[in-house]
């Protein structure tokens, strides 16, 4: 499986700093490495817009893995667009200032390679939010990240204090 991940979840991850949570980042990083984890272009355009942190020094280390939209997904982009609901994907702000928006760039890449966005936004219903494009689209999103991996860790975990 493939995961495109959203600008929202990589600034989650600014939280596990690496001298803490080595592990967690040794385990990111093979991920990464292996492909299964990639983004798009327009997230690292919407990091660099940041104020620097751990993850936007990882961003630009690894930036191969920010992708350009391939030609196919440029299309797919269209076809998102033709709803004019989800033209709200870009806001008012954004197309005065060419802030980057990379939303419907994550959800063609997805479509295109049968992947699953990761991003921290909830559906909300009548919303033009990444899950709600999802949904429309048949393209999966966090939900669909956390029901691909066996992520047990969390149960095996043993606090000093619960002993």
């Amino acid at each position: 499986m493939i995961y495109i991940v959203d600008t929202s979840s990589l600034r989650e991850l600014e939280r596990y700093y690496n001298d803490i949570f080595p592990t967690f980042w040794k385990l990111f990083q093979a991920e990464v490495d292996s492909g299964s984890v990639v983004s798009v272009r327009e997230v690292l355009r919407e990091l660099e817009a940041c104020p620097e942190t751990n993850v936007i020094a990882w961003a630009k280390h690894n930036s191969g893995i920010f992708k350009p939209p391939a030609p196919a997904e440029a299309a797919f982009v269209g076809q998102i667009f033709a709803l004019p609901h989800f033209q709200q994907l870009i806001s008012s702000k954004a197309q005065m200032t060419g802030q980057p928006v990379a939303d419907p760039f994550l959800i063609a890449a997805a479509k295109v390679c049968s992947g699953t966005v990761v991003t921290q936004e909830r559906f909300k219903p009548n919303s033009a939010k990444i899950p709600n494009v999802c949904e429309r689209h048949r393209v999966h999103d966090f939900r669909g990240f956390l029901e691909g991996q066996a992520l047990e860790f969390l149960a095996n975990v043993t606090w000093g204090w619960d002993t």
